[in-house]
């Protein structure tokens, strides 16, 4: 495969943006879709502060954005904590349902 090609999927695999809402945590994420074990190990990394632990290997394409356009979010999944989501969020998640995304629920990090 040509390495210019394999730039390009690569950059445009790390440009897609998603939101992952963990009870009444959110984190608007940039890279590509995760499949649901990974957005849950994603939740669990994210949710605990881990001063000067290194992000694990298979967790390096994901990083946390914190300036996003909501027109840019492309994928969603939600895991229920142990608070409820807030209201904000959830209105976020209904105008991606109304563009045709639909969040993905996942089983609780608990």
């Amino acid at each position: 495969m040509n390495s210019c090609y394999q730039w390009s999927l690569t950059t445009a695999s790390r440009s897609t943006v998603g939101i992952l809402v963990h009870g009444d945590n959110h984190f608007i994420v940039r890279g590509p879709r995760p499949g649901p074990e990974t957005a849950l190990a994603l939740v669990r990394h994210w949710s605990l502060i881990q001063i000067g632990k290194a992000t694990p290997p298979e967790l390096r394409h994901w990083s946390i954005s914190t300036r996003e356009f909501r027109e840019d979010l492309k994928w969603a999944y939600v895991v229920r904590g142990e608070q409820p989501m807030t209201e904000a969020v959830r209105q976020l998640l209904a105008e991606l349902a109304a563009r045709g995304i639909a969040a993905e629920e996942i089983p609780s990090a608990g």
